[in-house]
């Protein structure tokens, strides 16, 4: 009896460095079916040495719970966030220590109807986040993007970001580095589960210029139900400014001038689980190296509800140019071609898991979601300029979204465009998503 004892504790060394992480439930019941055996046989033979079994034992149980927490942090729930990031990209934050990995990824057709216009297919982004935690107090955290495939053509690779975090305590932390700007909804939180819609809102491109990311550093951190950012970065280079807005101008963190610096900081409070209202402002020079300053100033204010099915949000957006007529000049712009000295928009989206309804709301959901926003990046102009009335849009978007689990969508969604000019282009959108 005692050598069968041995040969099934063998077996079951054997078992769970094989097993361990693709079915721990099972190395578990063996394992206590194992203790009970040791138990009973200690009955029966009492005047028997079993503790170097016992020990064995322990310790395998220590290491199927070190093996079931290493399984379950190669899981990016999607609904769950840390320090500002979104499910994916803030892994490391749940990492007990050592390196991360995760990522995600779009794919996205596009049927316009326009005559001659031809329809498009994309892999949009292939993105990997890698972090590692040094220890409790000190991490990084990064993420690569790949853009349409092929760098031969129109793909580009670049860092979304890359930085340190010292964690100091829940109500202050300090973070360095390229740093994801915390200004709206989406520029934080960009991955494809978790924003409404086949493409992400046009206000959060041409407005808030998704993804925008600076160098710097700052403060974060949670006190009570508020949560707050603040950071000294890069600020804009105007040489890229254009009628369409702002987003050309910003310089990712690469050789970054920065004569011109800016300052951000954001606050949220979360009244109950689920939802959430704040706003951020963002002030600095956009001039560099030029005679004149080029101030940009852009504040927003956003709220978000998911309660009960429901994924209720909305957002304003309003910014200003300082010295534009200048810019203008610097850049050769003429006529209806100007910088928007003010800018602005806002939108407001809904989606409901419908499987709710039969009581099978999970992992699985199927919401019918819809938008409508309202934007324009020349509502105001310098004097001598003229507006470009193709800009001032306004977008519908209805559309259907499917998650086979959580960290997978499919979205399908039908947009009209308008625009004061009348030149607008409806389009029919189907993407692909994932997260890990």
């Amino acid at each position: 009896m005692f050598r069968r004892l041995l040969v099934s504790l063998a077996t079951l060394l054997f078992s769970t460095a094989l097993f361990a992480q693709s079915a721990p439930s099972d190395v578990e019941q063996r394992l206590r079916a194992l203790e009970e055996r040791v138990a009973a046989m200690q009955k029966a033979a009492p005047t028997v040495d079993f503790s170097e079994i016992q020990r064995e034992i322990d310790v395998l149980s220590k290491e199927i719970e070190t093996l079931k927490a290493g399984g379950e942090k190669k899981v990016a729930s999607a609904d769950v966030t840390s320090a500002g990031l979104g499910a994916a990209a803030s892994k490391i934050y749940r990492t007990q220590s050592g390196l991360a990995f995760g990522g995600y990824g779009e794919f996205l057709y596009q049927n316009f109807d326009a005559p001659g216009r031809a329809s498009t297919a994309d892999a949009l982004r292939a993105i990997l986040y890698t972090g590692y935690k040094f220890n409790d107090r000190v991490l990084f955290n990064s993420e690569i993007e790949y853009e349409h495939a092929n760098t031969e053509r129109t793909g580009e690779v670049e860092v979304e970001f890359a930085y340190l975090d010292f964690l100091v305590r829940p109500e202050m932390n300090v973070r360095a580095g390229l740093l994801l700007m915390p200004v709206g909804l989406t520029n934080e939180n960009h991955e494809p589960t978790a924003y409404i819609g086949a493409r992400r809102p046009i206000v959060d491109s041409r407005i808030i210029p998704t993804t925008w990311m600076e160098l710097g550093g700052g403060v974060y951190g949670d006190v009570g139900t508020v949560t707050y950012r603040g950071y000294v970065t890069t600020g804009f280079n105007s040489t890229a400014f254009t009628a369409t807005g702002i987003r050309g101008g910003r310089q990712l963190g690469s050789q970054a001038k920065a004569d011109d610096l800016s300052v951000v900081g954001r606050v949220d409070w979360h009244p109950i689980e689920g939802a959430m209202v704040g706003g951020s402002l963002y002030t600095g020079g956009s001039g560099q190296e030029q005679s004149f300053t080029g101030r940009v100033t852009i504040a927003e204010g956003h709220a978000q509800a998911r309660l009960r099915g429901f994924d209720l949000r909305a957002l304003y957006a309003r910014g200003t140019i300082g010295d534009a007529a200048a810019i203008n000049a610097q850049n050769k712009l003429v006529g209806a071609a100007s910088v928007g000295e003010r800018f602005g928009g806002w939108y407001v989206e809904g989606a409901y898991d419908v499987l709710g309804l039969f009581g099978n709301r999970g992992e699985r959901s199927l919401s019918p979601y819809a938008r409508i926003e309202r934007l324009n990046t020349q509502q105001r102009v310098p004097a001598g300029f003229l507006v470009n009335r193709a800009n001032d849009q306004k977008i519908f978007t209805l559309g259907l979204a499917f998650k086979p689990m959580s960290q997978t969508v499919v979205k399908v969604d039908w947009q009209k465009v308008d625009n004061r000019a009348n030149t607008g282009v409806d389009q029919f959108n189907v993407a692909l998503g994932y997260i890990f």
